[in-house]
């Protein structure tokens, strides 16, 4: 009885539909390749020298961990600093997206405590011995030019355009 109930449901909405062309291309009004006004610059965060750098510092921590010798890492530091790395750029293009001061915050903190750890995690990398300290000061230095480039790009941000959240946090 179900099943005859659910095929005369479906047959209705076929009927409905026999005079439409079935194409509803027309019914959405938007430019694929990202072109459209009403979304401005999909990329416009690719741009930033922020952005840029937590790129390189994905880029570098990557190579990094190919080195590790595998049989020391009991912490799984590898997979931490992935992550750690990865969220960098990906909190910078989410605050990019809107233009609401306490969101933009959010992403800000967030990017902050994801640098600090992976900041962190390169002294328990040399002192585990996992790859070469050439490597880690390197990383380490870059953390430092990308912490320089957060600052000045957390200033730009614009305190008048925010809205009530009712968290009760505010920046």
């Amino acid at each position: 009885m179900a099943d005859e109930e659910e095929n005369n449901f479906w047959d209705d909405i076929d009927d409905d539909n026999d005079d439409d062309d079935d194409d509803d291309d027309d019914d959405f009004d938007f430019d694929i390749n990202g072109d459209d006004d009403d979304f401005g610059d999909l990329d416009k965060h690719r741009k930033l020298p922020v952005f840029k750098k937590a790129m390189q510092i994905a880029e570098l921590t990557h190579a990094l961990v190919e080195t590790f010798d595998k049989t020391k890492d009991i912490f799984n530091l590898r997979s931490q600093m992935m992550e750690n790395a990865y969220i960098l750029g990906a909190k910078i293009a989410g605050a990019e997206g809107g233009d609401i001061y306490s969101l933009r915050m959010e992403n800000a903190v967030l990017i902050k405590i994801n640098a600090r750890e992976l900041l962190t995690t390169t002294s328990l990398c040399k002192q585990q011995k996992l790859c070469d300290q050439d490597y880690l000061q390197l990383l380490r230095n870059e953390i430092e030019e990308f912490r320089k480039l957060f600052v000045d790009w957390v200033a730009t941000f614009d305190r008048t355009n925010d809205i009530e959240d009712d968290w009760g946090i505010h920046f």
